[in-house]
């Protein structure tokens, strides 16, 4: 079965520096690192110590407040450094890894004749539960929760991100066991989001395929969820990234947890930019090389929605994306003068951006202005396709009114979808961080 989603609100944003679509194996890194600040809401139990030998796939760190939520080594090596921060916070595991990886053995297994428990004991005994987030809130799923259904997006349309399809090329086979063993843990039905246009995937069985058409956030799962299924007091669903089923596929026909990742380089700063083949939590200088940081940033994720990094730090765990881009530290004389640059884009009329709809640009980390008043505009409502009140429910969480947050839908939403609004809206608010701090707040008050 298949069903059409056509998305109308949002925006295509066209930037320069695409990654071709060449695919090359990265040099090993000789460090990996696993972030504890990648799983929100988990506080880790470590397992294992400085200078304890691990391998790959060998449990790391458990989550504090359910021990059956474990995290595995992507490598076999040592672990050389717990980084911590405040009040002992522990920000990074770092592991210096071996030549060639030695795997802890789960055993083979058919996802398809397993029975349901046995299916969810593998995934999360060998730390892929990690890969399988929960709406509401945005956190690593409850093993003990029966989601109402299950989405998966092989649609990015981020600007300059990667692109799953491209990604799973060679990896057809794993993502298809990876979907018969997901298929166990719901009633539900199992979502793939595709391209409408341009899918290889529509062959995948044991799925109801969304054909998705729009501009972006049109690949984001919580828009497919809204359409769908939404999403009410009490309810879950799960979603998890294309290439992570691949890696629960891998682990059903292999017996190892095989954490392959696939990066996009890209930006117009990147030298180059292609996508290459690797291992979760690689060092990013084994991607991009050495990076002058005063005159660019390093990004992993895209650039809505990414977190910025140095040259030693580490790829997010769920990142497919490394994006490159000039610092904006340049400032532009009566910039806000109507027609005075024409080589930025906007939303706004006062460039003449709208009249070159194709046209690529550069871009740069400038805000282009401080924070400002939140005033009434309707710019938010233009790029938001989920029947939600953007700046009503942005007020309700910065005034932590937890009934008005119910009633404008904070159940359906989590940071991602609020990108465009961060890059529209002429008040200059961090409408990502205010939304995050009012799930955290939706935690605490209502689990």
């Amino acid at each position: 079965m298949s069903k059409d989603i056509k998305v109308k609100k949002g925006l295509n944003l066209r930037f320069k520096g695409e990654a071709e679509q060449t695919l090359v194996e990265a040099p090993r890194s000789k460090t990996f690192a696993i972030k504890p600040p990648d799983f929100h809401a988990v506080v880790p139990k470590l397992v294992l110590k400085e200078g304890a030998k691990v391998q790959a796939g060998e449990v790391i760190f458990f989550s504090k407040y359910n021990e059956a939520v474990k995290f595995s080594s992507p490598v076999s090596g040592t672990i050389v450094e717990v980084v911590r921060g405040a009040k002992r916070r522990v920000l990074e595991i770092v592991i210096e890894a071996d030549a060639v990886n030695s795997y802890k053995e789960y055993g083979t297994m058919s996802a398809e004749s397993s029975d349901a428990e046995a299916v969810k004991t593998r995934i999360f005994e060998s730390g892929c539960g990690a890969f399988i987030k929960q709406r509401p809130y945005d956190i690593i799923a409850n093993p003990e929760d029966a989601p109402k259904a299950i989405y998966i997006s092989v649609y990015n349309t981020a600007p300059l991100a990667a692109d799953p399809e491209f990604i799973l090329q060679d990896q057809k086979a794993e993502f298809q066991e990876g979907i018969k063993a997901l298929k166990k843990l719901t009633a539900g039905k199992v979502y793939l989001a595709v391209n409408k246009k341009s899918s290889n995937l529509k062959d995948i069985q044991d799925v109801e395929i969304l054909n998705v058409s729009g501009p972006h956030p049109a690949g984001n799962v919580g828009v497919h969820v809204h359409e769908t299924e939404p999403i009410n007091g009490g309810d879950r669903v799960w979603t998890v990234g294309p290439e992570d089923v691949a890696i629960i596929g891998r682990l059903f026909l292999t017996g190892k947890f095989d954490a392959k990742r696939t990066i996009a380089v890209v930006g117009a700063d990147a030298k180059d930019k292609k996508y290459f083949r690797t291992l979760l939590g690689t060092n990013v200088s084994a991607l991009v090389g050495e990076v002058n940081e005063s005159a660019s940033r390093i990004i992993s994720g895209d650039m809505l929605t990414g977190l910025r990094l140095t040259n030693n730090q580490f790829v997010g765990f769920y990142d497919n994306t490394v994006t490159v881009i000039p610092e904006g530290n340049n400032y532009r004389m009566f910039g806000w003068l109507p027609f005075t640059y024409n080589n930025i884009h906007s939303m706004s009329k006062t460039s003449l951006s709208w009249m070159f709809p194709n046209k690529k640009y550069d871009v740069n980390t400038n805000l282009n202005g401080e924070e400002r008043a939140l005033v009434v505009t309707g710019e938010m409502e233009e790029v938001m396709p989920l029947d939600v009140y953007p700046m009503q429910l942005l007020k309700a969480c910065m005034t932590g009114d937890i009934e008005k947050m119910e009633n404008l839908g904070i159940y359906e939403v989590i940071p991602e979808d609020f990108a465009l609004v961060d890059y529209v809206n002429t008040s200059k608010i961090e409408a990502q961080e205010i939304i995050r701090l009012g799930l955290d707040l939706m935690i605490t008050e209502v689990g």
